[in-house]
């Protein structure tokens, strides 16, 4: 199934997003509230709309926000199952202070207090993929409930720009590479939704652990905790590095991530650069990706894991409920 997922994955941009109890009013401030895979695609939308007010809460509630900004403000209350209880309590929140809702869901309880509550939505299609694997269906119901046409008829080329089976040979090769390590993948501060996404990759998709972080802070402390020393090199030894390289960064960001190669290099370090390549950042962000997602998933493969189902997720979500 993860693997016709993968394959599957540029199709997502043919979806046609319908708001569904609509029109909605114009907002120039969101909140994307979501859990786990439900909120990925509002992290990334940050990334390539920059210029937009736009805020991701993963957590119970809403983020302080003031009764002036109130009325500038669309809450998106995002859970691809409808059962989260985290985006749940987000939804009755922001209805009780009577601020503008929308939905994002394939279905449950969310989806049906929206139906009920005459709130907009869009039903994203339950196709039995993770919700981690449906960051194009995400992304572009996102892209409806900002208004943003633009970003929906530019993904809607991936369709067909995006070949996921020619990035299965490299993200099976690098798995190999990494065996019996643990990635630590490195971006900018600009690209930080792009490693993070990486990192939650390797612990569903692999299950393994993982970790992430971003340049230039990383550099003002995490470096000098792989300042390898005889009494340390066995740890240090642990960790494969994997640099997100985006010619598009900062000029002074570039530099230090190439002086920080050098410097792990130096030190005995596994480094692996990843340049990040396409014709618009579009491209170049779900190709960066979807090579991820077929190293998650040949990690999995290689470890003798299954790649899909998560179930500490739901032994924890039984035990919550206990």
């Amino acid at each position: 199934m993860v693997q016709d997922a993968i394959k599957k994955f540029p199709t997502q941009f043919s979806f046609q997003p319908v708001v569904e109890n609509g029109p909605l009013g114009a907002y120039d401030q969101f909140i994307v509230c979501g859990m786990g895979g439900s909120h990925l695609a509002g992290d990334l939308l940050k990334m390539i709309r920059p210029e937009r007010t736009l805020a991701v809460h993963s957590d119970y509630g809403l983020p302080p926000i003031s009764e002036q900004e109130i009325a500038r403000t669309l809450v998106i209350a995002s859970s691809y199952s409808g059962n989260t209880e985290e985006t749940l309590d987000s939804y009755n929140a922001a209805r009780t202070r009577g601020m503008a809702v929308a939905v994002i869901s394939t279905g449950g309880a969310l989806l049906q207090k929206a139906q009920q509550d005459g709130v907009p939505y869009v039903r994203l299609p339950d196709t039995g993929i993770q919700p981690r694997q449906a960051l194009g269906f995400g992304m572009r119901a996102l892209f409806a409930l900002m208004g943003d046409g633009e970003a929906l008829a530019k993904s809607e080329t991936l369709t067909t720009s995006l070949n996921a089976e020619a990035l299965e040979a490299p993200g099976k090769e690098l798995a190999l590479r990494m065996r019996g390590f643990v990635p630590v993948i490195y971006s900018s501060w600009r690209n930080s939704a792009l490693a993070y996404n990486w990192k939650i990759k390797f612990n569903e998709t692999g299950k393994i652990p993982a970790f992430y972080n971003v340049l230039p802070e990383l550099n003002h402390n995490e470096m000098t905790g792989f300042d390898v020393r005889e009494g340390t090199r066995a740890l240090s030894q642990k960790f494969y590095f994997v640099f997100l390289k985006d010619t598009a960064d900062r000029p002074r960001t570039q530099k230090r991530m190439a002086v920080l190669e050098r410097l792990y290099r130096e030190r005995g370090l596994l480094v692996e650069v990843m340049p990040l390549a396409g014709e618009n950042d579009l491209l170049k962000m779900f190709s960066s990706l979807v090579l991820a997602d077929w190293a998650a998933y040949h990690t999995a493969l290689g470890y003798g894991a299954e790649p899909e189902q998560v179930p500490m997720v739901e032994e924890f979500k039984k035990l919550i409920l206990g």
